[in-house]
């Protein structure tokens, strides 16, 4: 009973911890601390956040199971072992892509530059596309198509069809999201469909300051007043 009373609470500490810094969990208390603007009053070296629709600059991307067009995407494929009685996932592939990208706040535009390479933000996406296999659910076409891409088996031996499982996070274009960064005003080179100002408002990363994306509702990142 003694080690009952040391262990229990000791286990609801470690779950708290784990919860409180989660990646997802300091995005969204960071992101509370910061305040939001509107376009028009965006201010030029303030760090700032902006609440709007994503929509392409380039080509769009496309998710690569739902086929969705996007700007941001972060996929992941797991495979269940088992290392003696206890079965784990493993992954077995991810990747990660964003490109730049417009938010759209109420006909107004602020550009966003986000870079793979540089790693120049951070981001919490909602996964909002699943799909598994086991044994005795085997892998769709479709689903055999991404398999493949990724050169990824989807049977063990004899045949056996092995327990998969594919997550899908992303930025569909027109989708209401959030992005922190630091404000700086543009010069358009060339100018952009249906905006028809000379300057453009852009949220920046610098030395000290990563861009913060999020599809959380803007709910969960606003202090409640």
């Amino acid at each position: 009973m003694h080690i009952l009373f040391i262990v229990i609470p000791l286990i609801i500490l470690i779950i708290f911890l784990v919860n409180h810094y989660s990646n997802k969990e300091v995005l969204i208390r960071k992101l509370k601390e910061i305040p939001s603007s509107s376009v028009n009053n965006l201010k030029t070296n303030q760090l700032t956040k902006i609440t709007g629709k994503a929509l392409h600059v380039n080509e769009p991307l496309i998710a690569p199971f739902s086929k969705r067009k996007c700007v941001f995407y972060r996929i992941k494929i797991e495979q269940k072992k088992h290392n003696g009685n206890t079965p784990t996932w493993v992954t077995v592939a991810k990747e990660e892509k964003i490109e730049p990208f417009f938010l759209n706040k109420n006909g107004e535009f602020v550009m966003v530059q986000p870079s793979q390479d540089l790693k120049n933000f951070k981001a919490h996406l909602v996964v909002d596309k699943k799909h598994s296999t086991n044994t005795f659910n085997g892998a769709s076409p479709e689903f055999q198509k991404l398999l493949d891409r990724y050169n990824i088996k989807s049977k063990a031996f004899l045949g056996f069809n092995k327990s998969l499982r594919y997550s899908e996070a992303i930025v569909e274009i027109g989708e209401e999201i959030t992005v922190a960064g630091i404000g700086k005003w543009k010069t358009l080179n060339e100018p952009i469909e249906g905006y028809m100002y000379s300057k453009i408002a852009t949220l920046e990363s610098n030395d000290n300051q990563q861009l913060l994306i999020t599809d959380l509702p803007k709910e969960r990142i606003n202090k409640r007043k």
